[in-house]
């Protein structure tokens, strides 16, 4: 199939979207929802912003991982996280929410029924998700809000995973591949544990309070498996072409934060202040701690360490923010930074070439989050400090799940989307730089 035919079969599929929405009627049963006037007036003032504050944070990735790479690909970079606004947005609206929390499809364990995936039909094309409060899903504020609200978390996570293999993906082949990373592997982890049927958070009780697991565990994991199934680049050394760049989108990241954790406990309450407060001192100590321990190691400290050490804690901090203390967040962030530290400069991992060391920070982080809070987690039975083994337990079976899954199918996805349009752009298109040989654009 030729490029242009690609791009024409891209329209056509949009074109479809968008004239099928105008018909779509399917009324699934309306019993799930609150009357009007249990609509908390503040709750949704605060998940307002916190929305908004969330989608920030892809603009900010954008700065942070387009200040990073080499001169020729900074476009390129910035537009595969920006892009996702666009698409995820109108897949989320199509069929993702649905797929993420629609009524369970699953097993039945217990007399109770827990999900795998949710039902597509449900909320295809946002119907039903108007404005009356959803019982089991943000029971103080319209469901649209809640559905927007969630579909921010849906935008980012693909976006987290164009740093691993920034300076050498085809632009067509990503947008496939976010499609299929959407409706296959972040909406069935989104279901599984947010749900309150899921079956990993309904059943086995996993925490996972803003998405340490559900975002950057599949987003870490899924960038492992595309810098393995691309390759390296042809010249994997080059210095970052605007550190002022990475500042600023370090400053948006951890702004956009606040709505990312403290936005997630669906309220304006105790929970969300404490989340609040978690978020920011996790990330200050992990900062702190990341150019300290630099030194420590020889190397200068960095404008661009403490950024990374920053955005670290904060993905560290995210599965456990409105579950932990204050000076347990100081912790968390401490070690946190040290593990990931190690695991950006391990030479076996450097020998795979994630360009920005997603799956270090990403990966590595979120997986440290879900260890952390299954030990340290308040609340009754939530953690192995607070009720036992067996909590503590289920989290180490989750992780390994999760893992399996999100690599596993991620690569399965990669392979799938290079047979459909090759990932990999020509070596004459790597030599000029994706700005250019992609986009027709220069920095």
């Amino acid at each position: 199939m030729g490029l242009e035919k690609r791009w024409i079969s891209a329209f056509v599929i949009i074109t479809v979207v968008a004239v099928t929405g105008l018909f779509w009627q399917h009324q699934p049963p309306t019993t799930n929802f609150n009357e009007a006037n249990t609509i908390n007036f503040a709750d949704v003032a605060w998940l307002l912003t916190a929305s908004c504050l969330v989608l920030l944070m892809t603009p900010g990735l954008s700065f942070f991982y387009g200040g990073m790479v080499g001169k020729k690909n900074v476009i390129s970079t910035m537009l595969k996280s920006f892009i996702c606004l666009g698409v995820v947005s109108l897949l989320w609206v199509t069929v993702g929410f649905s797929l993420s929390f629609g009524s369970p499809i699953g097993i039945n364990l217990n007399g109770t029924y827990y999900g795998i995936i949710g039902n597509p039909l449900d909320f295809a094309f946002f119907d039903q998700v108007e404005l009356l409060p959803h019982k089991a899903l943000g029971s103080s504020i319209p469901f649209i809000l809640f559905a927007l609200f969630q579909m921010k978390f849906a935008v980012i996570t693909p976006a987290i995973i164009t740093g691993a293999l920034a300076e050498r993906i085809r632009f067509i082949s990503f947008l496939l591949f976010i499609c299929l990373f959407t409706v296959c592997i972040y909406a069935p982890l989104c279901h599984m544990i947010w749900h309150p049927h899921g079956l990993l958070g309904g059943y086995f009780g996993v925490k996972d309070f803003a998405g340490g697991t559900v975002v950057h565990m599949s987003a870490g994991f899924a960038a492992l498996a595309g810098v393995i199934v691309l390759g390296k680049r042809k010249n994997s050394e080059h210095i970052p072409t605007n550190i002022p760049f990475v500042l600023l989108g370090t400053g948006l990241l951890w702004f956009g934060w606040f709505g990312f954790n403290a936005g997630s406990a669906l309220a304006a309450n105790a929970t969300a202040a404490m989340a609040f407060a978690t978020t920011t001192i996790a990330s200050a100590s992990a900062m702190m701690t990341w150019v300290f321990f630099d030194r420590l190691n020889g190397r200068k400290v960095s404008a661009l360490g403490a950024c990374i050490g920053a955005v670290v804690g904060l993905v560290v901090i995210t599965p456990s923010a409105g579950y932990i203390t204050v000076p347990q967040s100081i912790f968390f962030g401490f070690i946190g930074a040290i593990v990931s530290n190690k695991m950006v400069y391990w030479k076996k991992l450097k020998q795979i070439d994630d360009t920005l060391d997603v799956f270090a920070c990403h990966g590595v982080g979120g997986i440290m989050g879900m260890i952390l809070t299954a030990i340290f987690a308040h609340g009754e039975n939530a953690s192995l400090l607070h009720g036992g083994w067996s909590v503590f337990g289920h989290h180490m079976m989750a992780l390994v799940l999760v893992s399996a899954f999100t690599f596993g199918g991620a690569y399965l996805l990669f392979k799938l989307t290079n047979l459909i349009i090759p990932i990999r752009v020509t070596e004459e298109s790597e030599d000029l730089g994706l700005d250019l040989s992609q986009h027709g654009e220069k920095f």
